[in-house]
């Protein structure tokens, strides 16, 4: 008899802290599910089936390693399938108190119903005339949310709750014979810690397990968004997160806080114009400014445009003043043509021996035209800086200043490239000798 009452308070214990540590709105536990495969009758084959699978299962599931237990007892049509499962951070006798008060409640909630689930904190019972044993299937969904939001934005906690149960579900299924893993991470100055569990039936595979908390971890933000505690319950699968401590132990791991969001971009600063010592904007000033370079600019320009159009009319009038169009001079000059070919055989084609001398503009050769008379051919070098213009001007202005004191031009050349001016050839004689009669 002590012992029965010790079982009871230690059960009682037990159930207490789970309501202390689970700041849910909806019903307390026992949480259940009645199915719909068929009731059974008063003290009949399958009732009492249930009843010796009562009298082992608890016992069986706190003895095992595991906290986990299965069976089944009879023949068709009265076989009875069971499973037990305590959670992970639990101990034995509050596991087997657990699963025995669960058949208890169990057939008073879902009275002569041949499948009941009842689910408590410390663990869950599930019994039915179905073989549920031979599937992984975790259908019939207990869905449990705290009433109360988060402050913080709802995607960035939905996205830490999921990070932290992904990564809490990867250690139970590859990394614990239980199943079972515990994990906290932190978060914001509000909620500065979310906790987690995850548990599958340990009879599971690692794959099987992390598949089945993949599914029910992904219906979260679906299920539970904003909000700061909740569970999704299946008989081979479950998961709890709070943002308060509801697991015994340490937790089997410990993630940092996510990284912040991006800080938003800087608000559009306007920029008021500096004021300038006089008291007028940068604004004014450049208004001020502007226009007068521009002005200067047009200005130079028009007076560059004056001075080069007065230039050139200054050379054209130049032009018109050295190359006069004036038919006597022009006849005067025709007059004076000697054939290229003239005044290379007068002077053996420019033979060194006739050169007379050589000056600035070229070299002076002594030549003898075809009617006797001497001569001395200037034949102006291509590089010379006087231009045909030039040539010519001089040529009309020789020509009209015929004195007997001035040696007297004979003719000129334009031919081929030459420029040659044909002088009398005045021997051991200069406008000296001329002059003063020497």
């Amino acid at each position: 008899m002590a012992t029965r009452h010790g079982t009871f308070y230690r059960l009682a214990a037990t159930i207490l802290i789970a309501f202390l540590l689970t700041p849910l709105t909806a019903a307390q536990p026992p949480w259940q599910i009645c199915g719909k495969s068929g009731n059974y009758a008063a003290n009949d084959t399958y009732q009492s089936n249930i009843r010796q699978l009562s009298a082992t299962l608890p016992k069986n599931a706190s003895a095992s390693r595991t906290l986990f237990a299965t069976g089944s007892i009879g023949s068709l049509p009265d076989i009875a399938y069971a499973l037990a499962l305590c959670r992970g951070d639990g101990n034995a006798s509050a596991c087997e108190a657990c699963v025995t008060t669960a058949f208890q409640d169990a057939q008073q909630l879902c009275a002569f119903n041949k499948d009941a689930t009842v689910i408590y904190d410390p663990c869950y019972l599930r019994f039915s005339n179905q073989n549920f044993l031979a599937t992984t299937s975790n259908d019939n969904l207990i869905i449990l949310k705290n009433s109360q939001s988060v402050s913080s934005p709802v995607d960035v906690f939905d996205a830490a709750v999921q990070t932290l149960l992904n990564a809490t579900g990867d250690y139970a299924a590859a990394n614990s014979s239980r199943r079972f893993a515990t994990g906290e991470e932190g978060f914001d100055t509000t909620n500065p810690t979310i906790y987690g569990l995850v548990q599958c039936t340990p009879d599971m595979s690692p794959a099987d397990c992390r598949s089945c908390l993949g599914d029910i971890i992904t219906q979260m933000p679906r299920d539970l968004s904003g909000s700061i505690g909740g569970r999704l319950i299946g008989v081979r699968c479950n998961f709890r997160y709070e943002v308060v401590p509801f697991f015994s132990g340490s937790p089997t791991l410990r993630l940092p806080a996510p990284p912040a969001p991006p800080a938003p971009p800087p608000a559009p600063v306007n920029v008021t114009p500096t004021a300038t010592p006089g008291g007028k904007s940068a604004n004014n000033v450049l208004a001020i400014v502007l226009p007068i370079i521009a002005a200067i600019l047009a200005i130079s320009t028009v007076c560059l445009c004056y001075l080069r159009r007065r230039r050139r009319r200054r050379l054209a009038s130049t032009e018109q003043a050295h190359y006069s169009t004036n038919h006597e001079d022009i006849d005067s000059i025709d007059s004076l043509i000697i054939d290229l070919s003239t005044l290379r055989d007068a002077t053996n084609n420019f033979a060194e021996a006739n050169k007379l001398g050589e000056g600035g503009f070229g070299a002076v050769y002594k030549g003898d035209l075809p009617d006797g008379q001497e001569i001395a051919v200037k034949r102006l070098s291509r590089n010379s800086g006087q231009g045909i213009g030039e040539l010519k001007n001089e040529l009309v202005l020789v020509a009209k200043l015929q004195h007997k004191n001035l040696v007297r031009l004979v003719g000129v050349c334009l031919q081929e490239h030459e420029k040659l001016l044909v002088y009398e050839y005045m021997p051991n004689r200069s406008i000296d000798t001329i002059l003063f009669g020497s």
